[in-house]
């Protein structure tokens, strides 16, 4: 008599055939198989477009340009041309890694523009014009932002987690005031004929009580832009009156500004406070006047003119200090 028996249930499974089923992976090495030289013709042209100026091929392009780019000027890391004091080290660190740290707060961009090349301007009669020299150089350096911020060393900005777009580039007509009527510290013409004031602004200034300040401005890239440096920039302005003017490439906008309606139109001006505060100490004739000096809250100081009699190190330090003060977290009070 046989005796029959039947497999545990695992040992019947594995002894009946079966088409096992095909896995992604698999399905994806057929599909390159069949399709290897369409594969092979995408890559191909892939890098050709990002990597090569090969013609007739269409190149990709990415913008990885910032939209906004901060212009920083200092002689970071010293240089053969000038001696530093360690009061003068510590303040250029203080400001580079104030703007570090906003422009990376923000995705803005940053460049820092070593100032010991200025040396080079002056057998020209263009020292203090290499501001207009450096945003040109700028520009291209970033072909695709759109504004460019300079902030000279003296600077602090006091509020960084308050960006631009929201402090007043998004609502920019209404925070700007176009005319001179109605604070004009140079006594300029307040009007001269064809200006349309319609006109979108290009260049954001401020207004001291020297004029125009440029320790702290704003231009946007334009065709009114290159031009305004191309003309700013002219042998006529730096050969022909760098004995006149005092203040140089200032007194040059200022006369820019008075006489060409092109130019007028297109500059948007912002109360001093809102992007250049004073210290005690700048503007000393106009020490009741609250609207130059800096109040908690304001969004940059300027230490303008602190080399000349001033502690520039001292109020450098006091105001990295009251910035770290104004925005201590709630949680370490007792510290």
């Amino acid at each position: 008599m046989t005796t029959s028996y039947s497999l545990p249930y695992d040992q019947e499974d594995y002894t009946k055939t079966f088409k096992p089923k095909s896995s992604l992976s698999n399905q994806l090495n057929k599909f390159i198989l069949q399709n290897k030289k369409i594969i092979l013709f995408i890559i191909t042209f892939i890098i050709l477009s990002l990597f090569t100026n090969v013609p007739y091929i269409p190149h990709l392009k990415f913008n990885t340009s910032p939209k906004i780019v901060i212009i920083l000027a200092a002689n970071e890391g010293g240089g053969v041309l000038k001696w530093k004091s360690p009061q003068e080290w510590s303040v250029e660190r203080s400001s580079i890694a104030n703007k570090k740290h906003y422009a990376k707060l923000h995705g803005y961009g940053l460049t820092i523009k070593d100032m010991t090349i200025k040396k080079r301007y002056s057998h020209e009669w263009r020292e203090s014009w290499e501001k207009v020299d450096i945003l040109k150089q700028t520009m291209r350096q970033f072909p695709n932002t759109e504004w460019f911020w300079w902030l000279d060393l003296h600077t602090y900005i006091m509020e960084p987690q308050i960006s631009l777009e929201q402090h007043f580039l998004e609502n920019l007509n209404n925070q700007t005031y176009r005319t001179l009527e109605n604070f004009n510290p140079l006594n300029l013409r307040k009007d001269i004929p064809y200006v349309d004031y319609t006109q979108p602004i290009d260049m954001i200034i401020t207004q001291d009580c020297g004029g125009f300040n440029l320790g702290s401005f704003l231009l946007r890239r334009s065709q009114w832009s290159e031009m305004l440096l191309d003309i700013w920039w002219d042998p006529a302005m730096y050969e022909q009156m760098h004995m006149q003017w005092e203040h140089k490439e200032q007194d040059a906008l200022e006369t820019l500004y008075s006489t060409q309606p092109w130019i007028r139109e297109r500059i948007g001006f912002l109360p001093l406070r809102k992007i250049n505060a004073f210290p005690p100490g700048a503007c000393s004739d106009k020490a009741d006047d609250p609207q130059y000096f800096f109040k908690n809250n304001d969004f940059v100081v300027n230490m303008a003119g602190c080399e000349w009699g001033r502690d520039c190190w001292g109020e450098m330090e006091h105001y990295k200090a009251l910035s770290k003060k104004l925005h201590k977290r709630w949680w370490k009070f007792w510290s």
